[in-house]
């Protein structure tokens, strides 16, 4: 394998792993609903479209935070999907229970949680959608603060992302049998 074969297939793996920061699915529920839910960005005059605006970005920002704290396992048959805990990976309607500290709630995982809260919300902003319907009044005075927020999120984000990557795996993900999450530095 040549340098420039084995540095793509590291970016390439590397690109792989953004779906755990911001989960795809997630996304498209809040690109599909958001038009349809704010009314096209038309919510003054229409408390309803601003609730259920409101609702959707509520519950798309919790789905990207509560993903980072999911993990799976396989057992060699079986693929198991939890949730990280204090002791382990809580596995819900399966015999098989993951004790192993490896497993193991850290400080890191609230971190990345918080980063892919604001990488959601920074997605949000930049939709011309919410941003007419909760502050019609910004998108007329083309407010650079609307630009340059999400750019500044990502970047920082990224950064975070990239020099303490996460152990988790996430739920989807194809996992090899008997394998242990990786080292993380967080």
């Amino acid at each position: 394998m040549t340098k420039d074969s084995s540095s793509s297939l590291s970016a390439a793996g590397e690109l792989a792993s953004l779906q755990r920061l911001l989960p795809t699915g997630t996304l498209f529920v809040f690109q599909c609903l958001n038009p349809v839910l704010s009314n096209n960005g038309c919510c003054h005059g229409r408390p309803r479209n601003k609730i259920y605006t409101s609702i959707l970005l509520v519950v798309c920002g919790l789905a990207c935070a509560l993903s980072t704290f999911t993990d799976s396992f396989s057992d060699g048959k079986t693929t198991y999907c939890g949730i990280a805990t204090t002791k382990g990976l809580w596995t819900s309607g399966s015999t098989e229970k993951k004790d192993d500290s490896s497993y193991a709630l850290e400080a890191g995982d609230f971190v990345h949680a918080l980063l892919s809260l604001l990488v959601f919300a920074a997605v949000a902003v930049l939709d011309n959608r919410t941003v007419e319907c909760f502050f019609p009044s910004l998108l007329s005075l083309e407010n650079t603060f609307l630009i340059v927020l999400p750019v500044v999120i990502g970047a920082v984000s990224s950064l975070v992302f990239y020099l303490f990557p996460s152990k988790r795996r996430g739920i989807g993900h194809i996992v090899a049998a008997a394998s242990a999450p990786e080292t993380s530095a967080v």
